[in-house]
């Protein structure tokens, strides 16, 4: 989803993003709610092997060679992913886990 602006300050294209985020973290609420989760890389490639991952969700920050192979394997599996535009400790607020 993106919305262009030709000439202006970009506020469209902010807060289209803006309501993006708050559209995957309020879906984030309702999976963390349900249980049907796990986190982690391990884990992760373990569902996605499994065959029982539906979505996976990247961080803006991980490593890329972490984040193409986790790619690699959700093509193989046909699972979807969908790449955080915060960083891992965002991606973990947004799921109800406060470590830091």
């Amino acid at each position: 989803w993106f919305l262009f602006e030709s000439a202006g300050t970009g506020t469209k294209c902010a807060m289209a993003k803006k309501k993006q985020s708050d559209n995957i973290n309020a879906k984030l609420q309702l999976v963390m709610k349900s249980g049907k989760y796990s986190l982690g890389y391990r884990s992760a490639l373990k569902t996605i092997r499994q065959g029982k991952a539906k979505m996976i969700i990247i961080a803006s920050n991980c490593p890329p060679l972490r984040k193409s192979e986790i790619e690699y394997y959700a093509m193989l599996g046909k699972t979807n992913v969908h790449h955080y535009s915060g960083n891992n400790i965002d991606l973990g607020t947004a799921c109800g886990k406060y470590f830091r």
